[in-house]
């Protein structure tokens, strides 16, 4: 019996009571997910992105595990959310404009001492300190910096069109504009390389495709390291108490441990390992997530229909953003159909051994938006279900 195989023995055994639809935790998994992200973070601390597990009982498992410390969240609201619910780290990793949550987070020392929000515009400053409705707390503030390759004198841009800010020059700037301003403190700097940490170089099939990868991620590492650490050393110069330098991603754990400008890593669909993390030459992972859809109908040789299943991720639409049909091994989607909104065909000769009732397996594309669909994880042991945990939708939490 394959790896695979026995898995979906286990599944199976462990979710027989339960009826379809359902999605899973394998903790075995996890643990050993966890364990090699600190492996390769090298003694520097994982900081786990909440967007990529979107549920408090899992976020409380790996953060009491040694080499994790810090949520890096990804709405005020949520952020608020855990700080109230005795996360005491949570860095806010994208600029707000939530007024209402703002005015909470100045009027209230509690999560005004656990959440840092990140700015990178002067105008966030402005609108942070017209949101706060009298509040006095001091604001906890980290700037972020741009990450993106540039090419052919800037002409050509590698990397997510995030912060404004590139330079030593402009991160300074920005940073002696928090100092200047009462009611804020600069406490780290964020730097999220995706094209290097979420961007897989060994895609199946694609050998050009993937070299051409390979050689990208190396020169964009190259020049961010280089100049990650000028504008650390800049940054310092205003701010020596600076908490934090946060950077990377599950893609490039190993790779941002090494700059010695960085002080933490952030990682998070590492811990559930998606289907869009298989393609990777530095690191191997075990699937932990998956959900699983019943056989509702059986229209002819070598063809089952389950229930639903169509769940795209987020990003350019494609086929890698759908799910992944993964345990029987070898079922694929009709090509005319694919995975639909109330049913989804599946083809392939593992389908004349499935029986109406029966589960099949499926990898989302992406890590914790599949918590989106569903209100519980039931969390797998071996062949046993040890426990089940809402997800933030379950506690009826759906910040984005």
């Amino acid at each position: 019996m394959t790896a695979r195989a026995a898995d979906r023995t286990r599944y199976n055994r462990a979710t027989a009571h339960l009826d379809a639809p359902i999605a899973i935790v394998d903790l075995d998994a996890f643990d050993a997910n966890a364990d090699d992200l600190v492996r390769r973070a090298a003694g520097k601390p994982v900081r786990v992105a909440s967007k990529s597990v979107r549920c408090r009982a899992l976020l409380e498992r790996v953060l009491a595990r040694p080499g994790f410390a810090g949520i890096m969240s990804f709405t005020l609201a949520e952020s608020l959310w855990l700080a109230r619910a005795g996360f005491d780290d949570v860095l806010l990793a994208y600029p707000t404009t939530d007024r209402a949550a703002l005015a909470e987070l100045a009027g209230d020392p509690k999560p005004a001492a656990a959440v840092t929000v990140l700015v990178d515009d002067h105008a966030q400053l402005e609108l942070i300190d017209a949101a706060r409705a009298g509040g006095r707390e001091e604001i906890r503030v980290c700037l972020e910096l741009d990450t993106s390759l540039r090419l052919l004198g800037g002409r050509v841009r590698v990397g997510a069109l995030r912060s404004p800010l590139r330079s030593p020059a402009q991160l300074a700037e920005l940073a002696r504009s928090v100092a200047r301003r009462p009611g804020f403190r600069l406490v780290g700097l964020m730097a999220y390389e995706g094209h290097v940490a979420g961007v897989g170089d060994a895609v199946a099939g694609r050998p050009l495709r993937s070299r051409a990868v390979r050689l990208m991620q190396a020169a964009a590492r190259r020049e961010l390291a280089v100049r990650r650490a000028e504008v650390v050393r800049a940054v310092r110069a205003v701010a020596p108490d600076l908490e934090f330098v946060n950077g990377g991603g599950t893609g490039s754990v190993q790779h941002t441990a090494a700059e010695r400008a960085v002080t933490e890593i952030a990682a998070g669909s590492g811990l559930y390992v998606p289907r869009l993390f298989d393609n990777y030459t530095s690191f191997t992972a075990r699937p932990a997530a998956l959900f699983a859809q019943p056989v509702v109908r059986r229209p002819g040789v070598g063809v089952v229909t389950v229930l639903g299943g169509g769940y795209p991720a987020s990003g350019p639409a494609g086929p890698d953003r759908l799910p992944v049909p993964y345990l029987p091994q070898g079922l694929r989607y009709d090509p005319q159909e694919g995975p639909g909104e109330v049913q989804t065909p599946l083809l392939g000769s593992p389908a004349d051994d499935l029986l109406i009732g029966d589960k099949v397996w499926f990898r989302h594309a992406k890590a914790g938006e599949l918590c989106e669909r569903f209100e519980e994880l039931h969390l797998i042991e071996g062949d046993r279900v040890t426990a089940t945990v809402p997800t933030y939708r379950g506690e009826g939490r759906t910040f984005l």
